[in-house]
């Protein structure tokens, strides 16, 4: 899955507003200029501003030039030496952020699984629901692996939309649902055609009905109607072929899957009443 597909830079913006609260201060070096973070150096810590406000500094500071480890650690510094003041809450957020941002999937869940839970009311609690769902969402393998990962970001992608339906976060979970639902159809279809292959033909017809059922909204859809008809005619079921390629002629015309369909069936067996124009039905369901 490509990674760093959401609509916002949400996080960047709250990384600025949050540094630039009153009485944010950078941490400076001993001659009072700001220290350098560049490169691989990490600041001593004896010339780190060692308040909340300065630790906190030094995260943002340390995250902006993408030095995602060291900013766990500053924001981790802040939550453990001053877990009471106002920064240690943002700094919980922060450093599930850049967890997210090194690829530390599990590690950031966990934290913004606590954050959610300790703190429902905070101001950014839409954003942190959804960068746990797309901690979920860029797990996902490719559809020739299991898709337990799939499910949960589905879950937590859908969770964004029934709590913040209103916000771009919600906009763009919807995106997201939809590809993950397209995954889970390649999954059944690369089942299907296993069994296919194999001639176990009526497992096969479970796997392909399935995805005419329950992901009726995914390209897959096509190539699930012609392989229904395929699985049909190898078990001699003609009159269920017909119907099934009747359904795909009607709802997809013109795509080539049904152009394979049509031609199986003018090879196979002449062709039924309910091919004929006029008599196509629209819903997919009647099939069943």
């Amino acid at each position: 899955m490509p990674r760093r597909a959401h609509p916002l830079s949400a996080a960047t913006v709250a990384i600025l507003c949050i540094a630039a609260l009153p009485g944010c201060s950078s941490f400076t070096s001993w001659d009072g200029t700001v220290a350098g973070l560049t490169g691989s150096r990490t600041p001593n810590a004896a010339l780190l501003d060692q308040s909340p406000e300065g630790l906190y500094a030094a995260g943002v500071e340390a995250l902006q030039q993408r030095r995602f480890p060291q900013a766990v650690e500053l924001f981790d510094r802040v939550e453990r030496d001053h877990p009471y003041s106002a920064w240690a809450t943002n700094a919980k957020l922060m450093a599930a952020y850049a967890d997210y941002q090194r690829n530390r999937y599990p590690e950031a869940i966990g934290a913004l699984d606590r954050f959610i839970q300790l703190h429902p009311a905070h101001r950014d609690i839409a954003y942190a629901y959804y960068l746990r769902a797309l901690c979920h969402y860029e797990q996902i393998a490719d559809s020739q692996r299991d898709q337990r990962t799939t499910e949960l970001a589905i879950i937590a992608l859908q969770d964004v939309v029934n709590r913040f339906p209103e916000t771009a976060y919600a906009r763009d979970a919807r995106l997201k649902i939809d590809l993950g639902r397209d995954h889970l159809a390649g999954k059944e279809m690369n089942i299907g055609r296993f069994y296919q292959r194999q001639r176990l033909y009526a497992a096969a017809i479970n796997r392909y009905r399935r995805v005419i059922e329950d992901y009726q909204t995914t390209n897959h859809v096509p190539e699930a109607l012609h392989r229904l008809t395929e699985s049909y005619l190898a078990l001699g079921l003609t009159d269920e072929a017909r119907r099934t390629a009747s359904v795909l002629g009607y709802n997809f015309p013109g795509n080539p899957w049904y152009q394979d369909s049509y031609a199986l069936l003018v090879a196979g067996a002449e062709p039924a009443p309910e091919d004929r124009p006029g008599f196509l039905r629209r819903s997919l369901d009647w099939l069943f």
